[in-house]
């Protein structure tokens, strides 16, 4: 079970990796949000989350579940998603203004500072 968890965190960053190098904005939102996965999936397990555990001590409760790992999943899901909103409103903004979803912003037709006509 942890080299399934673990193999599908890696597999999760190795996509959102590639991802975040394609040269337009929609598959890089992607990749921030397949990382922004990753990372949680990444917290859970890290956090040795029981089940059917109370997540505070009461009375007569000798084992419980740790709450940070899930409090912190929480914040995560809720930063991730402020960024994503962030992230998509500036390249809908930045594809108005220049013409093209191009993460390095030349215009259509544009030579790049190396010369070609990509």
């Amino acid at each position: 079970m942890e080299f399934l968890v673990a193999s599908s965190i890696g597999l999760l960053i190795a996509c959102g990796t590639y991802l975040l190098l394609r040269g337009r904005t929609f598959p890089v939102v992607i990749g921030l949000a397949l990382i922004s996965y990753a990372v949680n999936v990444f917290l859970f397990a890290m956090g040795r989350l029981t089940i059917n555990m109370p997540p505070i001590l009461r009375d007569g409760v000798t084992e419980y579940t740790d709450p940070l790992p899930q409090a912190l999943v929480l914040t995560a899901i809720v930063i991730s998603f402020g960024m994503t909103a962030l992230i998509v409103v500036l390249s809908i903004r930045a594809y108005l203004e220049i013409g093209n979803d191009h993460v390095d912003g030349r215009p259509v037709g544009a030579p790049s500072e190396a010369g070609d006509k990509n």
